[in-house]
């Protein structure tokens, strides 16, 4: 047999190899991160700061209580802004995706549960925009970690992610003919102040992100 004939078919078979090779490491990076994802679905963390209260005058008396304002957020979404800081884009997005399947079809990792009937809870739409969200904010660090980078994949995924979860409230609240106080409610409840903090949140944990992945590059280059 010729030498033209043999060098193509090998050429073919290494292509072949390439494509079925998954790194070890980054499956386990994926797993690890996966569960991280799951674990902030039951964290409740609750956060402090000093207000100035409503109808403040010098005259009213306050208790010191009255100057602390407590609010409490579940911390999934910062904690996925930190998977894309730290795997990239396209691992950020498998972990997402794994995720969801996982409270669909196996385990009721979600907060109220799991199961294919999820997709009638209003909080569902949340749940699917982590894909987007990580796609969104794993563009920008896929560029470059500069600051300005890093605050737009934190403003920029996680507004994608509170949108998507409004939308799809919307859209479920028009099927069940919710009325337009338990939508206000909700999205108060759900958005509001806690996309603030989900920002300032997620900013954090992509600058602590960015750490890790250059320690992680380190020891794989």
């Amino acid at each position: 047999m010729s030498e033209e004939i043999l060098i193509p078919k090998m050429k073919r078979l290494d292509k072949k190899q390439r494509k079925i090779k998954i790194p070890i490491n980054n499956f386990v990076l994926v797993i690890l991160c996966t569960l991280l994802i799951i674990g902030a679905t039951f964290i409740n963390i609750d956060i402090k700061h000093y207000i100035i209260p409503q109808g403040f005058s010098f005259g009213k008396t306050f208790n010191s209580e009255d100057f602390v304002y407590v609010f409490s957020i579940i911390p999934q979404i910062p904690i996925l802004m930190f998977v894309t800081s730290v795997l990239g884009k396209r691992l950020a997005i498998t972990c997402a995706c794994l995720y969801v399947f996982l409270g669909l079809f196996t385990l009721p990792i979600f907060a109220l549960g799991g199961g294919i009937c999820y997709v009638g809870e209003y909080s569902f739409g949340f749940i699917v925009a982590f894909i987007l969200g990580a796609y969104i904010a794993g563009s920008f660090l896929n560029k470059k970690y500069s600051f300005i980078n890093m605050i737009l994949a934190a403003i920029l995924g996680v507004l994608a992610i509170h949108l998507c979860g409004i939308l799809y409230m919307l859209l479920l609240s028009l099927i069940k003919g919710e009325g337009k106080m338990f939508i206000q409610t909700w999205i108060s409840a759900q958005s509001g102040m806690k996309i603030l903090y989900d920002i300032v949140l997620s900013f954090i944990t992509i600058i602590i992100g960015k750490y890790i992945h250059a320690f992680l590059k380190f020891l794989t280059d």
